[in-house]
């Protein structure tokens, strides 16, 4: 079993920010600056062409500790950020470009890309879990929960399924083709962003993911506006989310 092995740190506005390894896999670990008690850990999924430290990715994580004390880990999916392409990576991506390119729909590639990336990623994250696990700041007892959009849905949702660790989840925008199955085998809260003008997936697809889970407490969120318009206020909501079922409040008015 692999260690976290830290190899970079910074630190700025009550965040602390540590760029780690495990095994091959890169990723970062945002946490409180000051205090030295345990707090709860959020698995954080990017979406696809992004990395660990996107912009995005960044800035929810700055949230989740700044409101909650938490702390937040991301890593690269396979092709992704600091990892090299293989050739079924350069593959899929330039059938993807290919559709866009013909105004031709690139669902059903995303799809087929992300279930294959995701039956990659899932193990390297459970491995990540562990080794995270280990430091003394976070521990085996405190609860986790995940948060991932795009294609850290199409992660995220296989990954809840089988990581009983996870106790909520927050996700949106994607297709129910390769996730249904995995979906019904989740019961932990849920919380689902879709966008009702989706040109990429139709609402009713997303629509039919969100039914698919199993989850008794679930909660559906449906924004006006097109695929990459899902309002800013949404990162919010997820915190709010993740910190009641996580255990800790929000300290701030978001």
């Amino acid at each position: 079993m692999h260690s976290v092995h830290f190899t970079a740190e910074t630190s700025s506005n009550g965040v602390r920010e540590r760029d780690f390894t495990v095994g091959e896999v890169p990723g970062a670990l945002w946490s409180p600056s000051t205090g030295s008690g345990r707090a709860p850990l959020v698995l954080m999924g990017h979406g696809g062409g992004t990395h660990k430290k996107a912009p995005a990715m960044t800035g929810r994580a700055q949230l989740l500790v700044a409101e909650c004390g938490f702390h937040v880990a991301a890593i690269d999916a396979p092709g992704h950020g600091g990892r090299p392409r293989g050739a079924h990576d350069e593959q899929e991506i330039a059938a993807m470009q290919q559709a866009m390119a013909a105004g031709e729909p690139v669902g059903p590639i995303v799809v087929r890309y992300n279930a294959h990336l995701a039956e990659r990623a899932v193990p390297e994250w459970r491995a990540t879990l562990d080794a995270l696990q280990e430091l003394p700041e976070i521990g085996t007892e405190g609860p986790v929960g995940y948060f991932g959009l795009n294609m850290g849905t199409a992660i995220g949702v296989p990954l809840t399924a089988v990581e009983p660790r996870i106790t909520a989840a927050a996700f949106g925008l994607h297709w129910p083709d390769a996730l249904a199955e995995y979906a019904r085998r989740i019961t932990v809260p849920i919380e689902y962003a879709l966008q009702w003008d989706d040109e990429h997936i139709p609402r009713q697809s997303g629509l039919a993911l969100f039914d698919a889970f199993a989850s008794k407490e679930k909660t559906l969120h449906a924004n006006a506006g097109a695929h990459k318009e899902l309002p800013r206020f949404e990162a919010d909501s997820a915190v709010r989310f993740l910190a009641r079922h996580l255990g800790r409040a929000v300290t701030s008015s978001a």
